[in-house]
């Protein structure tokens, strides 16, 4: 795992609807990254705040050295980020962490998201359709205009699905009707989730009814983004046993199977 400090400087910091902004950083040196890792943001040149924020990447441009994120602003740290303008300088520490990996073999995945989670998926799906697989995707959102990479998976072929809790569409048993449908229906090799606790424990159950792999991206307050401060420390499943394990070390990515939903 490479843990590399990087000087970018932002492309593009705009609003994506009311509550999110897509943040373009160019940093050459850092578009090794792969879907699942993170990146963790120094976000002021001063000591306050003092702890980075992780952030999960949204896209990588190889040729143009471009690192893309699409964050949440909610807090005092992502409103630092928000009033980043093209031009300015960015500390970033990673890439950090353990991804999603995909099989050359399957023929098509499951991505089923909520909230920012959704931006954790958008690249894997990338990643999947330049592979030659099939993506379907069920994205989950409060309300429409919370809704993001839905735009984004269209233009890659993505055969998508939205459900919001306005609409009363994202109620567990609709979503699991749902993605019995498309597992019963087309080709799906592994599924993969992010952003609800109630999703994960939805797909954990249905992957193993169904005998298929699954991955799961977990989002997770990080003190060092290392795994030296084992601030990020959670119970999993292994090898018959329970372990504690580091999120931003041992994951954010862990199998499915691993996961124990209700230590999240």
């Amino acid at each position: 795992m490479s843990a590399d400090l990087h000087q970018g400087r932002i492309v593009l910091n705009e609003w994506v609807g009311r509550r999110y902004k897509h943040m373009v950083v160019e940093a050459p040196d850092a578009v090794v990254a792969v879907p699942g890792q993170f990146f963790h943001l120094r976000l002021s040149s001063q000591w306050d705040p003092l702890l980075r924020r992780p952030m999960s990447i949204y896209g990588i441009d190889e040729d143009r050295g471009w690192v893309e994120f699409l964050y949440h602003v909610r807090g005092r740290g992502t409103a630092l980020l928000a009033g980043l303008v093209p031009g300015d300088t960015l500390d970033l520490l990673g890439p950090l962490g353990r991804g999603f990996s995909l099989d050359s073999a399957w023929r098509g995945i499951l991505l089923v998201g909520r909230g920012a989670g959704l931006a954790t998926l958008a690249p894997l799906a990338e990643q999947a359709v330049q592979s030659g697989m099939d993506v379907f995707a069920i994205l989950s959102a409060r309300t429409p205009d919370r809704l993001v990479s839905v735009d984004r998976l269209h233009e890659l072929g993505a055969r998508v699905a939205t459900v919001t809790d306005v609409e009363g569409t994202s109620e567990v048993h609709v979503v699991e009707s749902m993605v019995r449908e498309i597992l019963h229906r087309e080709s799906v090799d592994a599924v993969f989730t992010c952003g609800s606790r109630r999703l994960t424990r939805l797909m954990q159950r249905l992957a193993d009814t169904h005998g298929i792999p699954g991955q799961v991206a977990l989002e997770e307050n990080m003190g060092c983004g290392l795994g030296m401060c084992y601030c990020c420390v959670k119970p999993f499943f292994r090898e018959g046993r329970v372990y504690p394990l580091r999120v931003c070390r041992e994951g954010p990515v862990f199998s499915l199977a691993e996961v124990i939903v209700d230590e999240l």
